[in-house]
């Protein structure tokens, strides 16, 4: 599977560990940022949502400090659902009732080991559909 993954400099020592750590399960596309050096997190939240709308993957990870301003940022573009996760509870629901395209992560609120399980959740849930579906429609995603 591929995945879209941006983080900011607060995030990128955590992207950099998923991407050693999920190698082998996911094919990751890493839209920057490079290094810990401080960036602006809209612009790599508005980068990974314009790859999702041009179909470069259909799935992506975002990361910040908090995981709020760069999902703010990434949901912005219709084409994305971001969903900000802090629990696997949260990840499972983000893609079975809302259909979610983009995990959003926190690097300095959730502890690293907690993020892998998060991920792992995210991508192993499916979207549950029926009455969800009309739900997610009126999003206008």
């Amino acid at each position: 599977m591929k995945i879209l993954i941006a983080s900011d400099h607060a995030g990128f020592e955590l992207k950099e560990y998923i991407k050693s750590s999920l190698s082998a399960k996911f094919d990751f596309i890493d839209l920057g940022t490079n290094s810990d050096e401080s960036v602006d997190y809209p612009d790599f939240g508005k980068k990974l949502a314009a790859e999702i709308e041009n179909k470069t993957a259909e799935f992506g990870i975002v990361i910040c400090g908090s995981g709020i301003g760069i999902s703010i940022a990434a949901n912005r573009n219709k084409a994305v659902r971001a969903a900000l996760c802090l629990t696997e509870e949260m990840a499972l629901l983000a893609r079975k009732h809302n259909d979610a395209n983009v995990l959003a992560l926190g690097a300095r609120l959730t502890p690293v080991q907690t993020n892998l399980n998060i991920i792992e959740k995210f991508f192993s849930t499916s979207f549950d559909g029926g009455r969800h579906s009309e739900r997610v429609n009126k999003l206008g995603c």
